[in-house]
């Protein structure tokens, strides 16, 4: 998990490295905030030949081994990076970071289709619910851990090596125990005898996928065009520390992973739509609270990431619980292509506008502080808005949970941006029988 933390955009760890180490461009940070969604974008035109050509398990490992390998060369390289230069620090950075998350895209989508062979349906909610505590555990030290380290060496480079080193070290642990677990070979579904135009037909007669789609686009925009700035908001004019952000974004993924269940609850009583919307506007009203942010009045800042991640958290379930019922069957894997493919590209774009924004600002708007309390009020406006196309989409019955492996791969990626870290190796698991837990 450490590693895996470390690679999500607007990781701690990362935006302490382009804002304290190496402070790049408010326009650099966001091109490599969009690089994990173009990572998950290119990888739908990889993994599908890698996954007929190897196992699951094979592939999996085996991106991880590259992505490993990715982050102990940029421990090597950290000192040789100019720390004089932001511009030929954030090609070094920039371009090391794309690859890093090709490999990360392409490893997270094999295990989801790895994993789900051999864990028995039987076990599976015991399984993964034991395992996901033992991940938020593991995730909370290491933020602990890692700010209190970057914070007390002065983010010298010396420390970010300590972290990215020790991180590593953990994961050459992960991999063996990874390649010792019991599998078997995939089987994959035989083939429908449907052409693709027939696929096509059957995604534009699927009127309330399609407005999913539009409104996952909306959203993607919403929440990636400044998220990734958020974090270098407290690092740059909050006064935070490392280990203040730490603690922060542990906060927000205990809120979430604690109220996680009665979201579930709630979904199973009144259905995927209306939770959803009051979930998102539970959680967008607050994030105005961003506009008012200073060092004065810091403190608020624990309060308002633990609420976030109590009341996301009914969002980012109910995301997963609705398209299983709006992906349509007939043409299962041209739709989730298509869903991942489209928001992937939105949450790639919309972080370089917003860098671009931010760095362009019109001098009317005010001082730096001042800049990011006006652009802060796109992601809730925007949200809100967009939630009536929400309220359009009608849900019929529910797809299999087979069906959808591999198109939760962006709601994983943006917890990295929310601060919900503890949503990239949840596992969504389908109802077996009444009463069951998700």
């Amino acid at each position: 998990m450490p590693l895996i933390t470390m690679a999500l955009p607007a990781s701690m760890a990362i935006t302490a490295l382009v804002t304290k180490a190496f402070p790049l461009s408010t326009t650099a940070i966001g091109v490599m905030g969009s690089l994990p969604f173009v990572g998950n974008f290119l990888q739908i035109f990889v993994s599908p030949f890698l996954l007929r050509w190897k196992p699951p398990k094979v592939v999996t490992i085996s991106a991880e081994v590259l992505h490993l390998l990715s982050w102990i060369a940029l421990g090597f390289i950290l000192p040789y990076i100019p720390r004089g230069s932001p511009g030929r620090a954030a090609l070094w950075i920039v371009g090391w970071f794309l690859v890093s998350s090709c490999f990360g895209a392409v490893a997270g989508i094999s295990w989801s289709t790895w994993i789900e062979e051999w864990v028995p349906a039987r076990i599976r909610g015991k399984f993964f619910g034991r395992r996901n505590r033992f991940l938020q555990l593991s995730t909370v030290l290491f933020l602990m851990a890692s700010g209190w380290i970057l914070y007390h060496w002065g983010y010298a480079v010396g420390a970010f090596q300590a972290v990215i080193f020790g991180s590593a070290f953990l994961r050459v642990f992960s991999l063996r125990w990874q390649w010792r677990s019991p599998t078997r070979p995939h089987r994959p579904s035989p083939p429908d005898g449907r052409t693709f135009g027939d696929h096509v037909d059957v995604l534009l007669g699927a009127r309330s996928f399609l407005v999913f789609v539009l409104f996952g686009a909306v959203w993607s925009f919403a929440a990636n065009c400044f998220g990734p700035f958020y974090t270098v908001f407290m690092f740059d004019h909050i006064g935070f520390s490392a280990f203040d952000v730490g603690v922060v974004t542990a906060l927000s993924q205990v809120g979430g992973a604690l109220s996680l269940p009665a979201w579930g609850r709630l979904l199973d009583r009144y259905g995927n739509k209306p939770v959803m919307a009051f979930s998102l506007a539970l959680w967008q009203l607050s994030m105005f609270a961003w506009c008012f942010a200073n060092p004065g009045n810091r403190v608020m800042l624990y309060f308002l990431w633990t609420w976030v991640g109590a009341t996301s958290a009914g969002f980012v379930l109910g995301q997963f619980m609705i398209l299983l019922r709006l992906i349509p069957a007939e043409a299962k894997r041209l739709a989730i292509g298509f869903n991942l493919a489209v928001s992937s590209f939105v949450a790639a774009v919309a972080p370089v506008l917003g860098g671009w924004v931010l760095s362009h600002a019109p001098a009317g708007w005010g001082s730096p502080l001042q800049v990011y309390h006006v652009c802060f009020m796109a992601q809730p406006i925007v949200a809100l808005l967009g939630a009536f196309l929400l309220l359009r989409v009608r849900e019929p019955a529910a797809s299999s949970f087979s069906e959808v492996v591999g198109a939760m791969r962006n709601i994983r990626t943006l917890g990295g941006v929310l601060g919900l870290s503890f949503l990239v190796n949840f596992v969504f698991l389908e109802r077996t029988r009444p009463g069951d837990r998700r």
